[in-house]
């Protein structure tokens, strides 16, 4: 470092004035008042670090006092003594002052921290949750809302562990549901959609690897039971003749003689829509938002005349099982209240479980899986898929209608017999 010169005073720098050019006043040490022609006053210390000559602020005088510029300074050569380059270090410092203001103006204004699971979850629930089916968007914001934005929200992402999701899964696995029953299904499913975050993350930037897959075996298994339902064809056509007795509203009672003999998913029964209804060519087409693909449910002729029925209730709305005029779809809760009603709990028969009912006896009776499995939209992928949707057309045609017709005769009692055409 230069050699100290004659110490200044402050006299000296009160006194300085500006002149036709900038000028400097040493104080030794490298440190010295720049005085502009203007006469503003600014302190400077010249320093070498690593071959390099460099310069460092340290405000204005009178503002930064004398005083304090020389402590500025053996702060400086103390650091440059330790091998650190002062401008460097001032450089972090303001970083972090200006992080640090924007932290505070995001948090008194409600916003996420930068980098935080809070602002990476919110962004990655708008790009790829959002646009999906309302009933999963919903669901997902829920499990971020109040299960884990509380306790992860303004740890940076990128610095999140896996024993601080696995304790936020644990949280939710620890809940019961209606019957008192460990909701272990639930907590495996956020840990997934968790993957699906942290991978989101990756790309972007906001983190290193996948922690929710560190998490694979943590929690409990989920047994997945099938919907209850019923394989005794004679308990089927028991079921037919007592939902004939059935004294509720029209729609309701529709929906329950339709369920059987087109076995789609409960909820795509209850909002299929007039247009969606082709009544020359007896099909009924609509977009799954289940699977994502577009679907075809071939009509039996029991199903259209009962369409045919219905029209007249709620043809001029939107909604086929609609209520208000068709404005709005029959609720999930009608259907199960209806089947309750009738003496068939859910320990029975399921909404849901008529589809496990039609393909475990249409199987018996030898129809063709592949046909069964296209008519239940179970989502078959690649070339396959498509071969099968235009292949089993007319098989599934036959299949419905023989469905429907046997579903009469155990209404009626008859006698069993196989349903397969020749």
């Amino acid at each position: 470092m230069p050699k100290l010169a004659t110490p200044l005073t402050d006299t000296a720098l009160r006194n300085a004035k500006g002149k036709d050019k900038p000028y400097k006043l040493s104080d030794g040490g490298g440190l010295y008042l720049l005085v502009n022609k203007d006469a503003v006053k600014l302190w400077r210390l010249d320093y070498r670090f690593e071959g390099k000559r460099l310069t460092l602020a340290f405000g204005k005088y009178p503002d930064v006092s004398l005083s304090v510029a020389r402590a500025k300074r053996a702060d400086a050569i103390a650091l440059i003594d330790a091998g650190t380059d002062p401008s460097e270090t001032k450089r972090t410092e303001r970083i972090e002052q200006t992080q640090h203001k924007e932290i505070n103006q995001r948090e008194a204004s409600g916003l996420p921290l930068f980098g935080s699971f809070e602002e990476v979850a919110l962004e990655w629930f708008n790009t790829k949750i959002m646009p999906l089916s309302e009933s999963h968007s919903n669901r997902t914001m829920a499990y971020l809302k109040n299960d884990l934005i509380p306790y992860l929200g303004k740890l940076p992402m990128i610095e999140i562990k896996a024993p601080a999701l696995l304790e936020c899964l644990r949280r939710v696995e620890a809940r019961k549901n209606k019957q008192g029953k460990p909701v272990t299904e639930t907590a495996n499913r956020v840990r997934e959609q968790m993957g699906q975050l942290w991978r989101y993350a990756i790309a972007t930037g906001r983190a290193d690897r996948d922690i929710a897959a560190d998490l694979r075996g943590a929690l409990g298994v989920h047994v997945q039971k099938n919907y209850s339902h019923i394989t005794d064809p004679k308990l089927l056509g028991q079921l037919m003749r007592d939902v004939e007795t059935y004294s509720g509203a029209t729609v309701t009672v529709a929906a329950l003689r339709m369920l059987p003999l087109v076995f789609t998913r409960p909820k795509e029964l209850r909002t299929a829509k007039w247009a969606d209804i082709d009544f020359e060519t007896k099909e009924w087409r609509f977009f799954s938002e289940k699977t994502k693909i577009d679907h075809i449910v071939p009509l039996a002729s029991q199903v259209i005349k009962l369409l045919r029925e219905l029209q007249p209730y709620t043809g001029v709305g939107e909604y086929v099982f609609g209520v208000r005029s068709g404005q709005r779809p029959l609720s999930e809760i009608t259907i199960n209240q209806a089947l309750k009603s009738l003496g068939y709990g859910a320990d029975i028969i399921h909404p849901h479980g008529f589809r496990h009912t039609a393909a475990t006896m249409l199987a018996e009776l030898g129809w063709d899986e592949n046909a069964i499995d296209r008519q239940l939209s179970h989502l078959v992928q690649g070339v396959k898929g498509v071969y099968q949707k235009a292949k089993y057309i007319e098989d599934r045609r036959k299949m419905m209608q023989a469905w429907a017709d046997y579903v009469d005769q155990l209404k009626l009692g008859a006698k069993v017999i196989p349903i397969k055409s020749a």
